[in-house]
């Protein structure tokens, strides 16, 4: 049994889905890749479907009948992980924005070092964001300092996609009480994970931003994000989180 899944939510990536698959797929640690799509009208489903019968055993699929927000695609592909019991479970985008290649440093963190949750960080080393403009980098920034600053996490990076779980955190966090979908999604997944008092570790890594496809990116996410931040502190300080 493989110990490493790499879960990719997808919804209409049929531009960068074969390759992603492939690289991941490629690298020198036998990962296992978990495709959830959200019923892309652009046939992304159809293609994993194809691939299948390539990468037999190493490629699955889970096909939701709607879009349904980032955030419930991953806790779909975490009980998933969870009930064919892997150990070591990913987050990544399949836009290339997050190198497959940094795979194994994350896999290093948690399986030979300390961490219970590895996160692939841009920021833990200066910025280290590339094709970005600078709004959106700055925005990026000044959201996990603005984190750091509600939650008291030493996190320079709490919004961050691409990261490593160990099993036991999953299993020990509460996903029915996961309600974000966008970037206060990934912050409340790290954020639990802290009041659990895991060990979190961030990995340096170069985000490249995607050049085919188009970026989920919305205001509501934004929006969500920033008052996500208060309402998870909040809960936390009643005990009710």
């Amino acid at each position: 049994m493989n110990d490493c899944i790499v879960i990719i939510p997808t919804y209409n990536e049929i531009e960068n889905i074969e390759s992603i698959i492939r690289s991941v797929l490629s690298q020198h640690k036998p990962f296992h890749v978990l495709i959830i799509d959200d019923n892309s009208p652009d046939h992304t489903a159809d293609k994993v479907v194809l691939l299948q019968k390539e990468f037999e055993g190493r490629l699955f699929l889970e096909k939701r009948e709607k879009k349904s927000g980032l955030g419930t695609a991953y806790v779909h592909g975490f009980r998933w992980a969870l009930q064919h019991r892997y150990d070591f479970i990913f987050e990544m985008d399949a836009d290339f924005s997050h190198n497959p290649n940094d795979l194994e440093k994350l896999y290093t963190a948690c399986h030979f070092g300390d961490a219970d949750l590895a996160i692939g960080s841009r920021y833990v080393t200066g910025v280290n964001v590339v094709n970005w403009p600078l709004s959106r980098v700055l925005m990026s920034y000044f959201a996990s300092v603005y984190v750091r600053m509600i939650t008291g996490m030493k996190i320079h990076d709490a919004t961050a996609g691409f990261v490593c779980y160990k099993r036991k955190v999953l299993e020990e966090i509460n996903l029915d009480k996961i309600k974000f979908v966008g970037y206060a999604f990934q912050i409340e997944m790290k954020y639990r994970t802290y009041c659990k008092k895991f060990q979190i570790t961030e990995v340096p890594i170069i985000f490249t931003d995607r050049t085919k496809g188009q970026s989920k990116m919305s205001n509501s996410i934004i929006v969500e994000a920033v008052f996500g931040v208060i309402a998870l502190r909040l809960k936390r300080l009643v005990n009710t989180l």
